[in-house]
């Protein structure tokens, strides 16, 4: 595999809600870039990114899975995300470390509940966004409410860029009102023929066109200034403004495909590789100290640790990004966690399951390797004397917990050796020994996540293992009402100040009932009319 400078790198993760073709679009990516020769579908469960047996069982994706393409003279890693909201951790993950997002939409459903969570986490992060309309080739695809709904929920930033001409069941043709071209696909995808816009078209086709300049103009002066002067830019101008208003979160361009019959992702691709940011052109990432790192392939090694994968007689496969300098195979760096020193023996690329062998990778890039000892999810490692430790990975909290069980009671402590692999793997899988209750404790991110982490045990590590609900932490309060005397002793009490009967040195007695007073109230103080205070 060639070299790639850092300004030839681009990191796009791929995101939208379960279903809505989001592995598919990646297939059909791999498969335009010439990386596959034949495309896999969901259904067969022959995807290069959907490639656990779990998966294949479910019909989704519930891991993030690293791929990478050449388009041109371009890099390109893909990683495609899961689209419930149990593995928001892998979404995260995937958002911490990529320079674009590409939102899908279903044409027949609209933008759905799992995109807009998704997009909470993408404002988050100030990800630069495209949004892709897909299956304009469903019986029911409606790609104007679909677009009216993304404006209504993400905000006017998204600006179409293509619309279908004929969707539906007969949909072969895409108009891009960036170029002003139309595409025509065969019955077969792939790649299209260029044609000028039908004349019924040309009407919308220009509103569109002239809509998107002024969406382009409005967030830079310079270009703002040429578009009153020219009344139009030209596709250079419009493309250098594209990229400065996506860097900025402030435009979000919208394209259609359908991935399914390979008809429109090539321009997909053509869009990430023109304009698109790389690495080297978002800003620099923060570090622990409150300063930053510049994405530099001339500075110090420097990279950051976003996903491991354990598997039981495997071992650990470390996912990073390198953020600085350049990181070769059989180079030492320096766990800024832990101090430790660790030494990188083999680095990969990654498509799916798939590794190919690299000797180096320089910033900007995504890569694997093994046989880290001690390093781990959210761990920075760098060159010795040249510290640095990115910022952490915030992940959520937990939002459900239950209580494990199993029938061998000497399995627990397997038990608790495999979860904690688990939850180097997925942060936010947390278990806790609950002393109080004497129960093992097990919180995610929902029912579905823990039965995640369930099937991992029995299949993976071959523990059979049952979740009931946690014991309820029952505490000792008052119970029933009691009698006490107590004697009040008053030294320096000064005339006026209380009541007659306590001037002096008085000796007074009053019985007090304690009932409903908490124990440490009844015992502390009494007010004069001997209630507690």
């Amino acid at each position: 595999m060639k070299h790639f400078e850092t300004g030839q790198i681009k990191n796009v993760a791929v995101l939208g809600h379960a279903g809505c073709g989001k592995t598919t679009l990646a297939e059909t990516m791999l498969f335009e870039a010439g990386e596959i020769s034949r495309r896999g579908t969901v259904e067969e469960g022959n995807t290069v990114s959907d490639y656990t047996e779990l998966e294949h069982e479910r019909g989704n994706s519930v891991f993030d899975s690293v791929l990478h393409l050449e388009w041109k003279d371009h890099k390109i890693n893909i990683i495609d995300t899961p689209g419930i909201d149990d593995f928001a951790g892998e979404i995260i993950s995937a958002l911490r470390v990529a320079d674009t997002g590409i939102m899908v939409l279903n044409a027949e459903s609209g933008v759905e509940v799992g995109s807009e969570i998704v997009w909470e986490y993408t404002e988050k992060f100030k990800t630069p966004m495209i949004f892709v309309v897909n299956r304009c080739d469903g019986e029911k695809a409606d790609f104007d409410a679909t677009v009216e709904q993304a404006k209504q929920r993400f905000g006017d930033a998204v600006t179409v860029v293509q619309y279908p001409l004929n969707q539906g069941r007969g949909f072969n043709a895409i108009i891009d009102v960036l170029k002003m071209t139309m595409y025509q696909f065969s019955p077969n995808g792939g790649k299209p023929q260029k044609l000028p816009i039908p004349a019924s078209e040309k009407d919308r086709a220009g509103e569109l066109h002239n809509q998107l300049i002024e969406a382009i103009a409005v967030h830079d002066e310079t270009l703002m200034e040429k578009y009153f002067e020219q009344g139009s830019l030209d596709e250079a101008e419009m493309s250098q403004g594209l990229k400065a208003a996506m860097i900025h979160h402030d435009l979000f361009p919208l394209f259609c495909c359908s991935a399914k019959q390979d008809m429109g992702s090539g321009r997909i691709l053509g869009f990430l590789h023109d304009i698109a940011p790389s690495a080297q052109d978002m800003p620099p990432v923060s570090r622990k100290s409150g300063l930053t790192l510049p994405c530099d392939s001339n500075g110090p090694t420097c990279l950051f640790v976003f996903k491991t994968i354990s598997e039981p007689h495997l071992g650990d496969m470390s996912f990073f990004k390198v953020y600085s300098g350049e990181v070769k195979s059989g180079m030492e760096l320096i766990n800024s966690e832990t101090g430790a020193a660790e030494r990188i023996s083999q680095l990969f690329v990654m498509n799916g399951k798939n590794r190919s062998i690299v000797q180096s990778l320089k910033a900007g890039d995504i890569g694997a390797t093994v046989k880290l000892k001690s390093t781990h999810t959210n761990n920075t490692l760098h060159e010795k004397g040249k510290p640095f430790h990115i910022s952490p990975i915030e992940f959520p909290e937990p939002r459900i917990t239950v209580a494990l069980h199993t029938d061998n009671k000497a399995d627990f402590e397997k038990i608790a050796q495999a979860i904690h692999h688990l939850s180097a793997e997925d942060p936010t899988l947390i278990l806790e020994q609950s002393a109080e209750l004497k129960q093992m404790l097990l919180s995610g991110q929902g029912e579905l996540h823990l039965n995640v982490a369930k099937w991992k045990l029995e299949n993976l590590y071959k523990l059979k293992v049952d979740f009931e609900k946690p014991r309820i932490s029952f505490r000792e309060t008052i119970q029933r009402s009691v009698q006490a005397t107590y004697r009040h002793k008053s030294n320096r009490a000064e005339q006026g100040s209380l009541p007659k009967c306590y001037v002096g040195r008085t000796l007074l007695r009053r019985n007090v009932s304690t009932a409903g007073i908490p124990a440490r109230a009844a015992t502390k103080s009494m007010n004069w009319n001997g209630a507690a205070n």
